[in-house]
């Protein structure tokens, strides 16, 4: 059996990384050329991303800046309520309990596969973890870090900006430094551990939403679509084919290599669920098409332009074997309807 894809996840997961990285003196552009990934997860923040890119990229980010705890830092300034419309629902529980409740029903639905999150109670504390099911080791415990920067993020929602955790767990190595991890959460760090996690009171639970909030259920979790669910090879792929449209024309090799496999393997996959990759790039583009000629002003030649073709007149021809109409023409009807 071939292994699976890489799990995903939206780009908003990755927190003010652009903003953080000029702060710490190091340069996003310069990080996403060597990863190879689009700017454009940094403005549309709703877009798919295999985790195993965004390991690669933080452990990048890390080196470019020189910080052996890049993860941490950028956990240290993530917000929770940014996640899409999943942080936004999340936050807006009206206890600590019910939050972390959410967090576990649509994490993997709303914003990241290939994760799983855990509750356990030790006593008087609960212990919360986050494990991420994949095989790639670069840049794991960045990401790992930055996850429970998230994870403290909600409970400060409900505790207070000054809470603390009672000790944040590592999957470090047993005697790696702790010294600065314990500055930057400002806690006991404790290495060593099979998956990292959080501890803290148990009766912080019951805890309502901290002074200044509000609660309510405003939020419109189907504001956005779902990611693409792990076993979904179609979905998974159209996902990560749709990132490559902003680097222009896709290409198999670069979304089978994001994906953590091969192209003839990638193509042989579809094949099974009765499709090909030309396929799907096809109807990727003719919706994307239709989409921007009817949700926007944008000049045809500059729509081409966006679709990754060299020229006009290749997105025309392309255009009327999906419609039978040029894409003027089938402006003008939409408006005339």
């Amino acid at each position: 059996m071939a292994p699976r894809l890489s799990g995903v996840t939206r780009a908003s997961s990755l927190g003010p990384i652009a903003t953080f990285m000029e702060c710490q003196g190091g340069s996003i552009a310069r990080v996403l050329r060597k990863v190879d990934l689009p700017f454009a997860i940094l403005e549309q923040r709703e877009l798919i991303v295999p985790l195993r890119e965004q390991f690669r990229l933080l452990e990048k980010a890390a080196r470019d800046t020189g910080d052996a705890f890049f993860g941490a830092r950028l956990g240290r300034a993530v917000k929770s309520q940014d996640l899409s419309a999943f942080g936004a629902w999340v936050c807006k529980a009206e206890t600590l309990g019910q939050a972390m409740m959410r967090a576990h029903a649509g994490l993997n639905v709303m914003l990241q596969t290939s994760t799983v999150l855990t509750v356990s109670r030790h006593g008087s504390r609960i212990r919360w973890s986050i494990e991420f099911v994949e095989p790639e080791t670069e840049g794991r415990h960045h990401n790992e870090f930055l996850a429970l920067g998230y994870a403290i993020d909600i409970v400060r929602g409900y505790a207070g900006p000054r809470w603390r955790p009672s000790v944040v767990m590592t999957a470090l190595p047993l005697g790696s430094p702790r010294a600065p991890l314990e500055d930057i959460f400002g806690a006991n760090v404790s290495h060593g551990h099979a998956v990292p996690a959080i501890e803290f009171d148990a009766s912080l639970l019951g805890n309502t939403i901290y002074s200044g909030g509000s609660v309510s259920d405003e939020c419109d979790v189907r504001s956005e679509p779902p990611v693409p669910r792990q076993s979904d090879v179609l979905a998974t792929t159209a996902a990560v084919t749709e990132l490559a449209l902003h680097e222009g024309y896709p290409r198999i090799d670069w979304v089978a290599a994001k994906l953590g496999t091969t192209s003839r393997s990638l193509q042989r996959r579809l094949s099974a669920h009765g499709t090909s990759f030309i396929e799907l790039v096809d109807d990727l583009l003719s919706r994307n098409a239709k989409r921007l000629l009817l949700e926007s002003e944008t000049a045809v030649t500059d729509i081409a332009l966006r679709l990754g073709y060299s020229d006009p007149a290749h997105f025309t021809r392309a255009f009327r074997r999906w419609t039978g109409l040029s894409p003027s023409a089938y402006r003008q009807a939409a408006l005339r309807i």
